[in-house]
């Protein structure tokens, strides 16, 4: 036996062929399977609370003691068997340790449905003879299945991705391919088993062989639901951006009012801010900021009963501010360097000092940068994704990694949004917001028309289907 792995763990789901691979593992010498160690309902198979001289209790208190008790009792490679719905504190323990071999098994996830909802319906999950089998048809529900079928996919990322930032690989197997001797023998080589068999278990039989219109009732139903299911993520919107962190130093408080601001930059942060002091009668300057994780711990359990909120923007008028304040402007602001390269690069002509810039210019400029946005957001570019034009839902996403904003404001209703939040958090009177400061050389709506509502669109779909923004007219 080799010491490549300490132990090993069958990742599936209900109505896999779990059962049937496990038998077929156990016929190797100096490998063991326990069943479902983890599943919250037993221990190791159905009605039992103990295993290993481990009882559920003790489980629920020590879930490690259970794997070393297999790995003790066991002459050679110990295994289990693991599914979503087990205790995740041991997902994070195997999934992390190289020592561990993992062993994915899939299924056809619509057979494994049916199969699941007949044994439901007869009481048998596991067929060790033709003479004992139990039949019976199902009813197709849609709902139901795209449930399951998304808590499998989902799981399924979820491996994938431990593995890959692990670096570690799995045996992946697939249900018709248990009974395939050969692929069997390789897994029993991946576990370090040199002993080849010559057929599979018999112990477990295929407990529903017929085919599906067999064994279910609205099976011409099922069919015309099925093709609504969109298999090949069709309607996805690519994703290339960084991921983005959570910001935490950018964060502004009030000076008294238990209100905390997430800002999302490009957005009417200083009229924000100017709300913020008004609020407590104090200075801007005045306000909480230089946040991190510790101090703004601190400042929650503080503030009781304080409320946190960010502000989005509609994207095109986001963009353009973007645009105006670090690209056209050569003030304090500027991004000189992305300035320079999108004018050498990128075709972007913009004002030089003492020369002429028109509407038409800043219009053709603006498309310009928008499309080289577009190619930013998409990892197309050397330059970074600046937070000034990052997706608003991405930089959302970045906050939940420490806490989620309890309201997300929109800038078009934002004094009756800010009024509505200073209520909830106590403030008997808010005052009223101010104007958003005018973009310059020009205004948004001096230059704004289809063409440059349908370029933002593109660049940006999914803040537009995670906020449901439509065209400003």
């Amino acid at each position: 036996m080799a010491d490549r792995f300490d132990y090993f763990v069958i990742l599936a789901e209900m109505r896999t062929g779990s059962n049937f691979l496990e038998a077929t593992v156990n016929s190797y010498p100096g490998l063991k399977c326990w069943g479902e160690a983890y599943n919250p309902a037993f221990v190791g198979k159905a009605n039992t609370d103990q295993m290993c001289g481990i009882s559920k209790a003790q489980r629920e208190r020590h879930p490690e003691a259970l794997l070393q008790a297999m790995i003790s009792q066991t002459e050679g490679l110990a295994g289990f068997r693991f599914f979503h719905n087990h205790d995740p504190r041991m997902l994070d323990r195997f999934m992390d340790d190289p020592k561990c071999a993992k062993i994915i098994l899939t299924r056809n996830p619509l057979e494994s449905y049916v199969s699941k909802k007949i044994a439901d319906q007869t009481g048998q999950w596991r067929l060790g003879d033709l003479k004992d089998a139990k039949t019976a048809k199902i009813s197709f529900e849609k709902s139901e299945f795209e449930t399951m079928l998304d808590a499998i996919k989902a799981f399924q990322i979820e491996l994938q991705r431990r593995l890959q930032t692990t670096g570690q690989t799995a045996f992946y197997i697939n249900y018709e391919d248990i009974k395939d001797i050969e692929v069997v023998n390789g897994l029993a080589r991946f576990l370090g088993v040199d002993v080849e068999r010559h057929t599979t278990s018999q112990k477990t039989k295929v407990q529903n062989p017929s085919q599906l219109k067999d064994k279910v009732h609205n099976y011409d139903q099922m069919v015309a639901a099925l093709s609504g299911i969109d298999h090949f993520n069709l309607a996805n919107t690519p994703n290339f951006e960084p991921r983005r962190g959570p910001t935490v130093p950018g964060y502004v408080a009030a000076a008294q009012a238990p209100l905390l601001y997430l800002p999302v930059r490009s957005g009417p942060e200083r009229v924000v801010r100017d709300w913020l002091a008004a609020l407590d009668g104090v200075d801007s300057s005045e306000l909480t900021v230089g946040f991190t994780q510790k101090t703004l711990r601190q400042w929650k359990r503080r503030a009781k009963e304080h409320r946190s909120f960010t502000v989005v923007s509609h994207p095109v008028t986001r963009l353009h501010r973007a645009f105006c304040t670090h690209i056209v402007s050569t003030g304090e602001q500027s991004y000189g360097e992305i300035r320079e390269m999108l004018q050498s690069t990128y075709g972007v002509s913009l004002p030089k000092g003492g020369g002429t810039y028109s509407k038409d210019q800043h219009r053709a400029a603006f498309l310009k940068f928008i499309d080289f946005v577009k190619g930013n957001l998409n990892a197309q570019t050397s330059v970074r994704v600046d937070p000034s034009w990052a997706s608003q839902s991405e930089i959302i996403k970045g906050f939940s990694e420490f806490s989620l904003p309890d309201m997300i404001v929109r800038e078009e209703t934002l004094s009756r949004d800010l009024a509505c939040l200073a209520e909830a958090a106590g403030v008997v009177a808010p005052v009223p917001c101010g104007a958003v400061e005018a973009d310059l050389p020009f205004a948004l709506s001096d230059i704004y028309d289809d063409e440059i509502e349908q370029a933002v669109k593109q660049t940006y779909q999914r803040d537009y289907m995670i906020f449901g923004f439509r065209a400003l007219r």
